[in-house]
C-alpha cells in the first residue's frame, strides 16, 4: 500500500500508543495477579531434574507438642531432638525458632547446642529499628544469626521469593538459609551490585526497586518428590535409629504443627495447603546449594521485547494483507504467549503480561489501521472511477457542439466546390472550433484535478467586465437562434483573482443554460454589483424556473429537473456541478433564486483580491 509521510508517522504514533498502553496496563493489579498465576503455572509445569537433597527437617509437630507439654515445651523438645541426632554428625543446624526470652529448658538446650557444629539461630524483625535476637547465652554458641522474615506477594500472599538481607537500625542479618549455607561451607558473604558470593557459589539477586533488599526466587522441591524430608522429635524419641538420616545433612529445626504457630505460608505448589516456615527456609537453602536460580529478566530487556513485538505487528499489517497478515499475526501472538515459558525453562523469569498486552494491542491497532486505510483506498478508487465516468459524460455533453460544427464544415469542403473565400471562412471556423474544443478539454481536466487536489489554482488578475463581455459574445449566436436578447447591464469594473479560463467557463455555462431553458423572444440579463469586498455576478432569465426541492438538487451531478427534460434540450446535468466546483475553488459560492414558470436567477459571489 502506498502511504504518505504523514500517514506513516500517524501509523507509527498509533503503534507507539498501543505499546505504551500495554506497558501501563501490565503494571495494574489485575495484570500483576495474572503474572503471578502464570508464574505458578510454569513453576508446576516445568520442574528441574531431581537433585540429591542436602537438608533434613527436624520438626516439632502436634504429637511432639503433646508429648513435651505444649507450646511451653518447644525448647525442651528441640533440645531432645538435637540430642538424638547429634551422634549422626549433621553438618549444620539452622534453628527456625526465636530464642529471645529465657526459659526453664535453656540449660538443656545450651547443652544440646554444644554437641553439634555450626548452629545457626534465627532472629525476627520487630520494628524498623529493632531485632528480636536470641539471648546472649545462645548467641555466644551460634555460628551465625539469620532472619526468618518471609516475603509474601502483596497481591496474593504467596511466598515466591526470599529477601536475603534485612536491616533494622544499624544491624543487618542475612537470611537464615544463607547463613546456614555459609556456616556449612565456611567463608564470608561477598557483595556485588547484582550478586552475592559465598562458599564458591555466586547468587544472582534482584531488587524490586532501587534500595530494596536483594532477593532470590525459591525453587521449591516438588511435592511429587516428597518435598524436604525429615522427622518429628516425637518420631525420633520413639525410634532413635531414624537419626541416621541426618548424617552429614544441614538440619532445619522448627515448628511444623499446624495449630500451634502461625509460621505457615502459601507457595506455588501449595494447592491450598500452607507450608511451614522451616520447610520454606530449607527449600531456599537447596536453591542456593544446587544453584537452582531463577533470574528475573531486566526491565530494559522487557522493554526491548515489547518494542520488537509492536514493530513486528506494525510490519505485518504494513506489508501483508488478507489471510497472510492474519496468519502472521496469529504466529506473533502465539510466540508472545509461549516465549515466557521457554525462557522459564532456561532459568529466566520473563513477565507474561507486558508482552501479551503490547502484542495484542499492537495487532488490534495495526489491523484497524489496515482496515480503515484499505477502506479509504477503496473509496478513492471508487471516486476515481466516478470522475472518469463524469469525464465521459462531459465529453458527450459539452463537446457535441464544436464537434458538430467541425464535422459539418469538413463535409462542406469535401462535397462541394466552394469559392476560395468560402473555403477560407469554413477553414477558419474549423480552426476556431478546434481551439474551443481543446480549451474545453483543458478546462474540464483542470476542474477535475483541482477537485482531486492534484493541482493548485492559478492566481492571475483579470477584469470582471471583460470576462462578462467575452461570455456574452460567445453565447450570442445561440441566443439569436431563439430570438432571445442577452442584456449585459453594468458590471463593476474590478479585477478578480484566479483562473480566467475556469471562471469564463462558469459564466458562459450559466448564460447558455439561461438561453436553453428560456422560451423564444424573451430576455436574459447579466449584471453585477460590489459589496463588502465581494463581487456578485448574476444571470437572470424568464424560463421554466424550479421549485424549492429542485433548487436543493440543482448542483447534484447528473440531476435534471422534469421540466428541463421535457423541453427536449440536450443535457446531462453536470454543467452546474462543475460551475459550483469552479466557484468553490475560487473561495466563492453560488446562490439560486427560482420560481416555477417565471424564471431563475443564479448569482456568483466571488471574493475580491486585497
Amino acid at each position: 500500500m502506498k502511504t504518505t509521510t504523514r500517514e506513516r508517522y500517524a501509523y507509527v504514533a498509533l503503534l507507539a500508543t498501543a505499546g505504551i498502553l500495554g506497558l501501563l496496563l501490565s503494571w495494574t493489579v489485575p495484570a500483576q495477579g495474572i503474572d503471578n498465576s502464570v508464574y505458578d503455572f510454569f513453576f508446576r509445569l516445568h520442574m528441574p531434574a531431581a537433585w540429591p537433597l542436602e537438608t533434613e527437617v527436624l520438626g516439632i509437630d502436634e504429637q511432639t507438642l503433646n508429648q513435651f507439654g505444649g507450646v511451653g515445651g518447644i525448647r525442651k523438645a528441640l533440645a531432645r531432638g538435637i540430642e538424638i541426632i547429634a551422634p549422626a554428625h549433621p553438618r549444620a543446624i539452622a534453628v527456625d525458632i526465636i530464642l529471645a526470652e529465657p526459659n526453664a529448658a535453656d540449660d538443656e538446650l545450651e547443652t544440646a547446642f554444644r554437641t553439634v557444629p555450626n548452629v545457626v539461630l534465627s532472629s525476627d524483625l520487630l520494628t524498623e529499628d529493632r531485632w528480636d535476637d536470641p539471648i546472649p547465652r545462645f548467641r555466644a554458641l551460634a555460628a551465625g544469626v539469620g532472619h526468618v522474615s518471609a516475603d509474601l506477594d502483596r497481591y496474593d500472599a504467596v511466598s515466591r521469593s526470599l529477601p536475603l538481607e534485612k536491616v533494622a537500625g544499624r544491624t543487618r542479618h542475612w537470611a537464615l538459609a544463607l547463613e546456614a549455607f555459609r556456616a556449612s561451607r565456611g567463608g564470608q558473604v561477598t557483595e556485588s551490585p547484582g550478586s552475592l558470593e559465598v562458599g564458591g557459589v555466586t547468587i544472582p539477586v534482584h531488587r524490586k526497586e532501587a534500595g530494596d533488599a536483594p532477593m532470590i526466587r525459591i525453587r521449591y522441591v516438588p511435592p511429587a518428590r516428597g518435598g524436604i524430608p525429615g522427622y518429628s522429635v516425637a518420631q525420633l524419641v520413639e525410634n532413635p535409629k531414624l537419626a541416621a538420616a541426618y548424617a552429614g545433612k544441614v538440619v532445619f529445626a522448627g515448628v511444623t504443627a499446624q495449630t500451634a504457630m502461625r509460621d505457615r505460608w502459601m507457595t506455588p505448589f501449595s494447592g491450598g495447603i500452607a507450608m511451614a516456615g522451616v520447610e520454606m527456609n530449607a527449600n531456599a537453602f537447596e536453591t542456593i546449594a544446587h544453584q537452582l536460580f531463577l533470574t528475573d529478566a531486566s526491565d530494559s530487556l522487557v522493554l526491548l521485547f515489547c518494542a520488537v513485538l509492536v514493530a513486528c505487528a506494525g510490519l505485518i499489517y504494513a506489508f501483508a494483507g488478507g489471510w497472510r497478515a492474519t496468519a502472521l499475526a496469529a504466529l506473533l501472538l502465539a510466540c508472545t504467549h509461549i516465549l515466557p515459558y521457554v525462557t522459564f525453562t532456561y532459568g529466566t523469569v520473563f513477565p507474561y503480561m507486558p508482552g501479551v498486552l503490547c502484542a495484542w494491542l499492537a495487532v488490534v491497532a495495526a489491523a484497524s489501521w489496515r482496515h480503515f486505510f484499505t477502506g479509504r483506498i477503496l473509496v478513492e478508487t471508487t471516486e476515481s472511477r466516478a470522475r472518469y465516468q463524469r469525464a465521459m459524460q462531459f465529453v458527450t455533453h459539452e463537446m457535441r457542439t464544436p464537434l458538430t460544427a467541425i464535422q459539418g464544415s469538413s463535409e462542406l469542403i469535401t462535397r462541394y466546390a466552394l469559392p476560395d473565400e468560402k473555403r477560407k471562412q469554413i477553414a477558419g471556423l474549423i480552426n476556431t472550433e478546434s481551439k474551443r474544443l481543446a480549451r474545453m478539454i483543458e478546462t474540464f481536466l483542470n476542474v477535475e484535478r483541482l477537485s482531486a487536489g492534484q493541482m493548485e489554482l492559478k492566481r492571475e488578475h483579470f477584469s470582471a467586465t471583460e470576462l462578462v463581455d467575452q461570455c456574452v459574445t460567445r453565447a450570442q449566436p445561440l441566443a439569436e437562434r431563439k430570438n432571445i436578447v442577452i442584456g449585459a447591464q453594468a458590471v463593476p469594473d474590478v479585477d478578480l483573482s484566479g483562473d480566467r479560463e475556469l471562471m469564463e467557463y462558469a459564466v458562459y455555462n450559466l448564460l447558455t443554460n439561461a438561453v436553453k431553458y428560456s422560451p423564444p423572444e424573451t430576455r436574459v440579463v447579466v449584471s453585477g454589483g460590489r459589496a463588502r469586498g465581494e463581487l456578485r455576478l448574476w444571470v437572470e432569465d424568464r424560463g421554466i424556473g424550479m421549485d424549492k426541492q429542485e433548487v436543493k438538487r440543482v448542483f447534484d451531478r447528473f440531476y435534471r429537473t422534469r421540466k428541463a427534460e421535457a423541453t427536449g434540450e440536450a443535457g446531462t446535468g453536470i454543467g452546474l456541478s462543475i460551475v459550483e466546483q469552479i466557484v468553490a475553488q475560487h473561495g466563492g459560492s453560488i446562490l439560486v433564486d427560482s420560481t416555477p414558470g417565471k424564471g431563475s436567477r443564479f448569482t456568483l459571489v466571488l471574493p475580491l483580491p486585497n
